[in-house]
């Protein structure tokens, strides 16, 4: 699953030598050196400073140290799903969460859903919400990840090769810092955001915020609209940084606790719902029907 040279490395980090490290895994010094050195000369990176007093870690081990830590435990994490799912056979649906993607929706579903599918149970699988990614784990639901929650249109799908079923129409709000002046107020007109900064995605994510962008440059030239490449935390503390205004949804007020969420005077809205494979599993389609039937209720 990863290189085992990583847990070797994880030991001389938190030991400061060898020799107690060697101790630790209970193989010798020189084992644990050869491993070290090979790491190093795998990776073309010199991870520790080595003097008389012991070893330190450079930069660059460092960052491999905290790296190093969650690769270990999405590992380890990871075949305990698989082991759960070999003992739970074809009932388990593997949800996708980040900060951007909770899995809050089910706990409004899940009545229903288990009324209607009582044997199904869920697996929270955790994931980096990077633009490389989330393309890839959109691109591949079905075999790590069964299901995520997200905004979507049709040339989003198509471009990730996935499919949606759609929960609601999100109304388009507005996430300022909670020292911003704005926050002051329960509800703000577009003329609230002349003279601001809004953050808003680049053209050609999803053509719903594409023609709200249009809109608004045609309409308040007076907003400055600022581009953004992906919906994630850093955004989110950029907002709250520059006390700029970032375009939000409802679903995603508590990703960051210093940014309050403010309804607009205006009518925009975008497709949220549950992204899945094209063709899902039996499981999966079976789960899909049974949200379906809580939905027309």
């Amino acid at each position: 699953m990863y290189n085992p040279q990583l847990e070797t490395f994880l030991r001389v980090a938190d030991a400061g030598s060898f020799n107690k490290a060697a101790e630790e895994l209970f193989i010798t010094p020189p084992a644990v050196m050869k491993q070290i050195t090979s790491l190093e000369s795998n990776l073309d990176l010199k991870l520790f400073l080595r003097s008389p007093r012991g070893l330190k870690l450079t930069e660059a081990g460092k960052s491999l140290y905290r790296d190093a830590q969650y690769v270990i435990q999405y590992c380890k994490d990871s075949v305990m799903r698989a082991k759960n799912a070999a003992e739970e056979g074809d009932r388990v649906i593997r949800i996708g969460v980040s900060p951007m993607t909770p899995g809050r929706f089910l706990l409004e579903l899940w009545p229903g859903i288990k009324t209607h599918c009582p044997d199904i149970k869920f697996q929270m699988v955790p994931y980096e919400n990077t633009p490389e990614n989330s393309v890839e784990i959109l691109r591949n639901l079905g075999q790590n990840i069964d299901i995520v929650a997200g905004l979507f249109d049709q040339k989003f799908l198509q471009a990730r090769q996935c499919a949606a079923l759609e929960l609601s129409r999100e109304p388009i709000r507005c996430a300022v810092s909670i020292y911003h002046p704005l926050a002051a107020k329960e509800r703000l007109s577009v003329e609230d955001l002349h003279e601001e900064n809004f953050l808003l995605i680049r053209r050609g994510w999803n053509h719903y915020l594409d023609r709200m962008r249009d809109d608004l440059w045609r309409d308040h030239p007076q907003i400055h609209i600022v581009d953004f490449e992906m919906f994630n935390i850093q955004v989110f503390n950029q907002c709250e940084n520059s006390e700029d205004i970032l375009m939000t949804i409802d679903n995603w007020q508590q990703v960051h606790p210093l940014l309050k969420t403010i309804p607009v005077d205006w009518d925009y809205t975008i497709p949220y719902g549950l992204l899945h494979a094209p063709n899902p599993s039996p499981t999966v389609e079976r789960f899909l029907q049974a949200v379906k039937s809580v939905l027309a209720l």
